[in-house]
């Protein structure tokens, strides 16, 4: 159990399928509204493809087909959370398709508790913990380890092919 009384943190929340999730707030760099999303060949299910971030490729990945919740409609509220991760010691911004962000929480005095035990089948390491809080579960993620190391790799690469791409047209 991971207590936040030593250090209190900041986690943003979001909704995905009715059901709350955060991240640490130190892996989000800003949150976009729905923006055109290209679509690259080849690239897994759950990639909805790249954005220009100021003249920056990112990859989007689509949290809810991650996560095997299904397909949604975009709303008014759908987002992209561009996170910030340190890959292979570089810098890589991924963005993260969320249904609505809700807040940016402060945990003071409260404690994520760790994930319930759901087997050896099921892969839930990409889960950090949870927080009760007014009688809702919030999902605590481990947004390294929401993805594999090849996925990672793959969506890096696949971003570095676009940022040539796109200079090259320039």
């Amino acid at each position: 159990m991971e207590n936040i009384d030593a250090e209190p943190s900041q986690y943003l929340s979001f909704v995905l399928d009715g059901e709350v999730y955060a991240v640490e707030i130190g892996h989000v760099r800003e949150v976009l509204d729905m923006i055109r999303v290209t679509h690259v060949p080849n690239m897994p299910k759950f990639m909805r493809g790249v954005v220009n971030l100021r003249g920056r490729v990112v990859p989007v990945v689509d949290l809810r087909e991650k996560f095997h919740l299904g397909k949604a409609n975009d709303t008014l509220k759908t987002c992209i959370i561009i996170l910030e991760l340190m890959i292979d010691g570089a810098e890589t911004l991924i963005g993260a398709v969320a249904d609505s962000v809700r807040e940016v929480m402060r945990l003071e005095g409260k404690r994520v508790e760790p994930p319930p035990r759901m087997g050896n089948r099921l892969k839930t390491d990409f889960i950090k913990g949870m927080i009760n809080q007014d009688n809702e579960f919030i999902i605590v993620l481990d947004v390294i380890k929401v993805f594999s190391i090849e996925e990672l790799e793959a969506i890096t690469e696949q971003a570095i092919v676009e940022d040539h791409q796109e200079l090259a047209k320039e």
